[in-house]
C-alpha cells in the first residue's frame, strides 16, 4: 500500500459544515471502504475520506465486485450522523447520489446523465457509477459511503452495457472528482439538516430516471415490470404495474431493457 506523498491526510476546505474533510490519497488499496471500516474501529471522527488510485479487493452493492478498468474513482468517506442525520438512516443513499450525480456533471445540465434507484448513475441508460452505503449503530453511530466511477473508460463485462464519464465530458483526474464528490456531499447533508427528506426527495426526482421510464426490478428472484412512478416519502420506489403502484423497498432495477435505452437515448439527441 503506498500513499502518494503530497496527498496524505491533507484538509480539504468545506465552508458548509465543520470539520473539513481529511482526504488520503493511497496509490493502491485493496478498498477505501474497507479502510474507512478500519478507521470507524480506531475511534475516528466525523471527515475522513480515503481514495485510491487502484482498488485491489473492490467492492461494490449485493455483494459484487466492481470492476475497475483504469483512472476511475474509488472514493469512500466516513461520517458520524448528527441527531437529525439519525432519524432517517434510509436518506444516506439518495444525499450520497445527489451528491455523486452534481460531482460528475460539475456544473453540467444534461438529461443524458441520470440518478437510477437507488444508488447509481447512468448515462444515456447505461450504469457509469455506483454507491455502496454502509452503516453502523451503538454508542457512535456511523455511515461509510463509497463512491465508484468509470471515469476514462468502461470495462468490458459480457451481457452488460456500460459507460464512463469521459463520453459527455472533457477527462477529470480522480482526485478532482473525489473532491467535488465531498464538497457536494457537505453541501447536501446541510441541505437535510436544514429542510429535511422532502427537499432531498424533490431535488432527487429532478435528476432521476424520467416518470414513466419502463423498469424490471428484480426483488430477489421475482421479477415485476412496470413503469417509473417515482419514490415514496421514506424513499422507496414507486413502480407502476398496468395502473397498480407497487411500493418496493429493496430490489435491483434492471435497466437493459430496450425501450429504456430508446427513452434514454432520444432525450440525449434532444427529442
Amino acid at each position: 500500500m503506498a500513499e502518494s506523498a503530497p496527498t496524505g491526510g491533507e484538509a480539504i476546505g468545506v465552508k458548509d459544515r465543520s470539520p473539513a474533510w481529511r482526504l488520503s490519497c493511497f496509490d493502491e488499496l485493496p478498498s477505501t471502504s474497507d479502510l474507512c471500516l478500519q478507521k470507524v474501529e480506531e475511534g475516528e471522527e466525523d471527515g475522513f475520506a480515503a481514495l485510491a488510485i487502484r482498488q485491489t479487493r473492490p467492492r461494490g452493492s449485493r455483494g459484487r465486485i466492481w470492476s475497475d478498468p483504469g483512472d476511475s474513482l474509488a472514493l469512500s468517506a466516513l461520517m458520524r450522523p448528527s441527531p437529525v442525520e439519525q432519524k432517517q438512516p434510509g436518506a444516506w443513499a439518495f444525499i450520497a447520489a445527489l451528491a455523486f450525480h452534481e460531482a460528475l456533471a460539475n456544473g453540467r445540465h444534461s438529461s443524458r446523465l441520470r440518478i437510477k434507484w437507488p444508488n447509481d448513475i447512468v448515462l444515456d441508460g447505461r450504469k457509469m457509477a455506483g454507491i455502496l452505503v454502509e452503516a453502523g449503530a451503538g454508542t457512535w453511530p456511523w455511515v461509510v459511503i463509497g463512491f465508484g466511477a468509470n471515469l476514462a473508460a468502461s470495462p468490458v463485462i459480457p451481457g452488460r452495457k456500460l459507460a464512463c464519464l469521459a463520453e459527455c465530458a472533457p477527462f477529470c483526474e480522480p482526485r478532482s472528482v473525489g473532491e467535488r464528490v465531498l464538497a457536494s456531499l457537505t453541501h447536501w447533508r446541510g441541505v437535510f439538516e436544514a429542510e429535511g427528506f422532502p427537499a432531498i426527495r424533490s431535488a432527487w426526482l429532478a435528476r432521476s430516471l424520467p416518470v414513466g421510464t419502463p423498469l424490471v426490478v428484480n426483488g430477489g428472484g421475482h421479477y415485476s415490470e412496470g413503469r417509473f412512478a417515482g419514490i415514496g416519502e421514506a424513499g422507496e420506489l414507486l413502480l407502476d404495474c398496468n395502473g397498480k403502484v407497487e411500493r418496493v423497498i429493496t430490489g435491483e432495477v434492471l435497466y437493459g431493457d430496450p425501450e429504456v435505452n430508446a427513452l434514454e437515448a432520444g432525450r440525449a439527441a434532444g427529442h
